[in-house]
């Protein structure tokens, strides 16, 4: 298993995208892909850029075929406008999706960035609401349950607050964060790259709800960041001095969480990078 990994996921070394062992399916987990964003920040920043929809669907077809996966499992924001889409982007989420379903099932949970794209696509995907669901666990997280791990992989975007179920999932996998470090060298050059978070998860932090966290299993579950799948979505700059997090619950659910490259070089402790 790679550094930075897991139970039961495990990240592509080089790559921000993980491999999750659901049990029966290997899923391949990637999140904020923002198909379009060429279109977007043309129309939000008029910033012209060469158009990337070609790479993004082939490096993700290339991802399912290397790992050998059963499914895509999209961590929210699929799309980049925040709005149904239409034109250009509409155009390559039709042919990035049409590209995974003829391989493998896709399923998207909800991104704050995924307004209509659930019902313009309704036919083709899995959809998973904003509060996240389970995958891959045993029995129906009832109340009856909450004592004891149901097991799977829980995942998310992270721009609200989750249900309290996913608690009984063994990992969180989310996106929305977009995690990034500014790197220095000796003679002081930097370099930002995409990172990893991950560490022990605060149930209280987690879901803002004493209740439910009381229910929580005593060993809560591990919370894994994702890297945006892609590069130039932006991010929180975790290591730079007045950034703010994006989750509602973020910093405070990962009280003590290490930072890796994708290269699986593990660098430490979050907070003080």
């Amino acid at each position: 298993m790679a550094r930075g990994a897991s139970p039961g996921v495990e990240p592509v070394v080089g790559e921000p995208a993980a491999v999750a062992d659901l049990g029966g399916e290997r899923a391949l987990l990637v999140a904020d892909v923002h198909a379009g964003i060429e279109v977007g920040l043309r129309y939000e920043r008029g910033v012209e850029l060469d158009d990337r929809a070609d790479e993004r669907r082939e490096r993700l077809s290339d991802l399912l075929a290397e790992t050998d996966a059963d499914r895509l499992v999209v961590l929210g924001d699929l799309a980049h406008r925040i709005a149904a889409p239409e034109g250009e982007e509409r155009e390559e989420l039709e042919t990035l999706i049409r590209a995974v379903t003829d391989r493998v099932p896709m399923t998207l949970v909800e991104g704050n960035h995924d307004a209509g794209v659930a019902e313009a696509f309704a036919d083709d995907l899995d959809v998973i609401g904003a509060g996240g669901g389970l995958l891959g666990g045993v029995g129906d997280g009832g109340d009856e349950a909450r004592r004891r791990r149901t097991g799977g992989v829980a995942v998310l975007h992270g721009h609200t607050w989750p249900d309290p179920a996913l608690l009984d999932a063994d990992v969180v996998c989310m996106g929305h964060e977009h995690p990034q470090v500014r790197l220095e060298d000796s003679v002081g050059g930097s370099r930002v790259e995409r990172a990893w978070l991950r560490g022990r998860l605060d149930p209280a932090a987690f879901v803002g709800d004493d209740e439910s966290a009381a229910a929580a299993p005593e060993d809560p579950p591990e919370l894994i960041v994702f890297p945006a799948f892609n590069e130039r979505s932006g991010g929180t700059w975790v290591n730079v001095d007045g950034q703010s997090f994006l989750a509602p619950f973020l910093p405070d659910a990962l009280p003590a969480g290490d930072a890796y490259l994708l290269n699986g070089t593990r660098l430490g402790d979050f907070r003080r990078l």
